[in-house]
């Protein structure tokens, strides 16, 4: 059984492209959506450290795009697709 993901953890370079990959989103089209620089996801998902507003925000952009973020009971985290039927 999942959880959802706590809003106040960061979001990680592998589930930032498996999101991306999942909405078939660039990292142009996210950049735009999140209201960032292209840089600044490249950045995100080489492993850079972010501030958290950054992080929250790019987030923020991809739940709106369908992602949802979750948690397993033994604290593997994941991203998946909203079914929006």
């Amino acid at each position: 059984m999942n959880k959802p993901f706590d809003r106040m953890q960061k979001i990680d370079a592998v589930q930032s492209r498996m999101a991306r990959a999942a909405t078939g989103l660039g990292v142009r089209d996210l950049a735009k959506a999140a209201g960032v620089s292209p840089d600044t996801i490249a950045r995100l998902e080489r492993g850079e450290r972010l501030k958290p507003k950054t992080l929250a925000i790019i987030r923020q952009a991809l739940e709106a795009a369908g992602v949802d973020f979750f948690e397993e009971e033994d604290g593997t985290v994941g991203v998946r697709l909203r079914n929006n039927k």
